[in-house]
């Protein structure tokens, strides 16, 4: 993806901003401007659903803005909202949450930078898995800390492991470690004996725990476990964007250990005040959309079946286990050893755009894309044809 050449800035940026790109982001401009000449992109870059938001979750903001008033909120969130993600783990996960432990966040993303802030003090050394989700080591490096990445394996389904954390510590130690499952790119998920133990690990060389969580409730493999159940000191991070098809609505959620509610309420003041009211009150509403939400779950479990059924006659045999979310994290060194010019080839020649595994992964990232398979079943079976004509060609 050509990136536009600006003239040098009149006012030099920080060291701390020289982050990486998130190369999604430039793969969704570069399809647009595809658009604006009047090319029909599928899109199977980012990871955001086709469906909107849950009616419950429109009606109650459009009610809200008719009613004409939308002021601050606490800056922990509307106490109704926070009780109802409370209820949310009895329902789901069968324990009582305290809702004072609950922290409204603007996305999953205001999430991380309140989490890291709290938890890591600058210099700080944090584990987390390759590949994996790209703002992770980017806000950490941003706010000061070291990601240190540990390569994944397909026996352990790419999730780190005691042994590996362990390893990692052993070398240099380090303060925390992040995991995701089910995670992104991989859609690969940790079943309750594989998260129990790493906490364990961690618990044991004295680790910081974060969990990001915001892809339950979309999970096929086996149901979601919850780090909050298991780990009473982890901070769980989690979104209405995923499953509740919310993603331009930027709500979230933390659970945080006793006590550190204040912490995090002294934070979100300072950088945000609150959460958008309308936001916090469509997705009180959402818990109330769950059955609809549930039928685009189905629909992604087609185009889970259509691509896991279709690429491998193209041509793409070697995929990650999809267990869960929207992604599929495909092998393409057959045919390239560069997998972001290849997937700039791809989107400029069949209008599928995909995000080059470089992104998630700078060790091994060059031989893999990441397919997003959030969209419809007609665009799922469109992109196979589409690629498949593609590789025919390569």
């Amino acid at each position: 993806m050509s990136s536009l050449v600006l003239p040098p800035a009149l006012v030099p940026a920080s060291r701390r901003s020289e982050v990486a790109p998130f190369i999604v982001m430039d793969v969704m401009e570069h399809a647009a401007r595809l658009e604006a000449e009047g090319a029909k992109v599928i899109h199977m870059e980012v990871g955001q659903p086709a469906a909107p938001a849950p009616r419950t979750a429109r009606k109650a903001a459009a009610a809200a803005l008719e009613r004409g008033q939308v002021g601050y909120t606490a800056a922990l969130g509307i106490p109704s909202l926070r009780a109802r993600i409370a209820k949310h783990y009895k329902e789901q996960h069968g324990f009582d949450l305290d809702p004072e432990r609950v922290v409204v966040t603007n996305g999953s993303s205001g999430g991380f930078i309140l989490a890291f802030l709290a938890l890591f003090e600058a210099g700080d050394r944090v584990a987390i898995a390759a590949p994996g989700y790209p703002p992770y080591r980017h806000v950490l490096s941003a706010l000061g800390c070291e990601p240190v990445l540990i390569e994944t394996k397909a026996e352990d389904r790419f999730a780190l492991t005691p042994e590996t954390l362990r390893a990692a510590h052993a070398e240099k130690p380090l303060k925390g470690v992040l995991v995701a499952s089910p995670a992104n790119p991989t859609g690969t998920m940790m079943d309750r004996t594989a998260l129990t133990a790493l906490y364990a690990a961690a618990k044991e060389l004295g680790l910081r725990f974060v969990s990001d969580e915001i892809y339950h409730g979309l999970d096929y493999a086996f149901p979601a476990v919850t780090a909050a159940e298991v780990a009473p000191d982890a901070v769980v991070i989690n979104s209405f964007s995923k499953y509740f098809c919310m993603t331009g609505w930027r709500v979230g959620w933390m659970v945080v250990p006793e006590g550190m509610s204040r912490t995090m309420e002294r934070l979100q003041q300072n950088f945000s005040i609150s959460v958008p009211t309308l936001s916090q009150i469509a997705a009180e509403a959402a818990f109330d959309g769950r059955e609809e939400m549930d039928a685009v779950k189905h629909g992604y479990e087609e185009n889970r079946r259509i691509l896991t059924e279709g690429l491998p006659k193209i041509g793409l045999e070697h995929f990650l286990p999809a267990d869960g979310a929207f992604y599929l994290y495909a092998d393409v060194s057959r045919f390239t050893g560069d997998s972001h010019a290849f997937a700039t080839r791809l989107l400029d020649a069949a209008h599928v755009a995909a995000t080059p595994g470089v992104d998630f992964d700078p060790f091994r990232g060059k031989q893999f894309l990441r397919f997003s398979y959030a969209g419809s079943a007609e665009d799922m079976r469109a992109a196979v044809a589409r690629i498949g004509h593609f590789l025919s060609k390569e």
